[in-house]
């Protein structure tokens, strides 16, 4: 959520800033309402100044020497019950004001980076690096993941659309350990590197996606159990930085690192027609997340080391990628700067997301109340979160589905892999 001082002090920039990610984002409105607020503000706290005034004066004229039943101490008596009969109607207006202005910030994205490249759509993204090109395969032959996936007999769709409907998977035999070995692998590797694993719940409450971001404007994309006020998660982003929601850190504490792997949900409202085969676009999805509760003074140095934890699980097991810095115009809804990666899929000679990896600042903490205090000093600040995911499952099983297959029709498994799934071929 946008800090409404700053739209405040600076609507000429926070608009123009906006205006950079496209779309029609009009600030207008929260200024006019927040004009009305301060106004309705300044003439409450001057009607509640001056009944603490006749409050305290009537028992000092009283104590002076005044009748109580003098017409002057009943004329002030009446001032009084006035007074309070309007600051009983301001408060209600200024509630409902407060309310509309929340309303708006909560639609509105976050402002992109002063270093995030300006651009219209992902047409504009810029590539920042590549890396193991020496590992695509020369094979011209290579069929796609699912075609390998159910000529060895690991995957099956019709049995998972039988049981749920489409854009669900059931993993089989090699499968299944393969896609367990991978969450190993991920969780393993980021634990090395500093990350403390948490298991958290995959249901949460309206006000934990609100805090980062999914609603109120993404409710479409997200499935919900409106009996009981819960949502499936759509990333293991929501419970992990809602797991410190309202709260105060110390300082010293920084910075946080927490890895979790869970299942994912999404409704892909709007890309049906789009990866309605194989492993890219499901409505349920396994992923291993890395969220980041950092000090502001190092949220970009700690978002290009968080590429970096991504990158080391496609380079342990050298699946060709690249590096993506997204232009302003593709960026996520809450996201102030990020770098996509996206790996190498051979059957379609196109690389593919696998994994998205944000900074932003403090958008998620100010939605969610997270902020941070420094010993020996007044006030709070709040803190920044990051996010990314190293990796998304699925997706890194297709690209070894693919990148590893053999003109035999065998998959090769990377050697990284090898001890987590005790075989070498599938």
């Amino acid at each position: 959520m946008l800090d409404i001082k700053q739209i405040r002090e600076n609507p000429e920039l926070v608009q123009q800033r906006l205006n950079t990610r496209g779309g029609n984002f009009d600030i207008q409105p929260i200024l006019e309402l927040d004009k009305q607020q301060r106004e309705l503000e300044a003439t409450r706290n001057q009607l509640q100044a001056r009944g603490n005034e006749i409050a305290a004066l009537i028992p000092q004229k009283i104590k002076a020497g005044s009748n109580p039943s003098s017409t002057e101490i009943a004329t002030l008596k009446e001032e009084g019950k006035s007074v309070k009969e309007q600051i009983s109607s301001l408060e209600p207006q200024e509630k409902e004001i407060k309310d509309r202005i929340q309303e708006f910030l909560l639609a509105l994205p976050n402002l992109p980076s002063q270093s995030t490249p300006v651009g219209k759509n992902e047409d504009e993204n810029v590539e920042v690096r590549k890396w193991g090109t020496e590992y695509i395969p020369q094979n011209k032959s290579i069929i796609p993941h699912w075609e390998i996936a159910d000529k060895l007999g690991i995957m099956n769709v019709e049995r998972a659309v039988k049981v749920a409907q489409s854009r669900f998977i059931t993993l089989v035999g090699a499968g299944a350990a393969l896609e367990r070995a991978l969450i190993q692998f991920m969780l393993n590797t980021q634990i090395g590197a500093g990350y403390i694993e948490v298991i958290p719940p995959i249901l949460v409450n309206t006000e934990s996606l609100t805090a980062t971001g999914q609603l109120p404007k993404f409710a479409e994309e997200s499935f919900k159990c409106a009996a009981d006020d819960l949502w499936l998660i759509p990333t293991a982003e929501v419970p992990v930085t809602n797991l410190y929601r309202g709260e105060i850190l110390a300082a010293e504490n920084l910075p946080i690192y927490h890895c979790a792997y869970t299942p994912c949900f999404r409704r892909e409202a709007g890309s049906y027609g789009r990866d309605m085969r194989g492993l890219i676009r499901l409505h349920q999805f396994n992923k291993v997340e890395l969220v980041k509760f950092v000090n502001p003074s190092t949220s970009f140095e700690e978002l290009e080391k968080l590429v970096g934890n991504a990158e080391a699980i496609l380079q342990a097991l050298k699946l060709p990628y690249r590096v993506i810095e997204l232009c302003t115009g593709d960026l996520g809804f809450g996201a102030a700067k990020t770098y996509d990666l996206e790996v190498w899929l051979p059957s379609s000679e196109k690389y593919r997301e696998i994994s998205s990896c944000s900074n932003f600042m403090d958008f998620q903490a100010r939605r969610g109340d997270i902020r941070f205090k420094e010993a020996g000093k007044k006030g709070t600040s709040y803190i920044h979160t990051l996010n990314g995911s190293g990796l998304a499952i699925g997706r890194t099983m297709a690209a070894i589905l693919e990148n590893y297959q053999q003109a035999n029709g065998t998959v090769r498994i990377p050697e990284a892999l090898q001890p987590y799934l005790g075989r070498e071929v599938l």
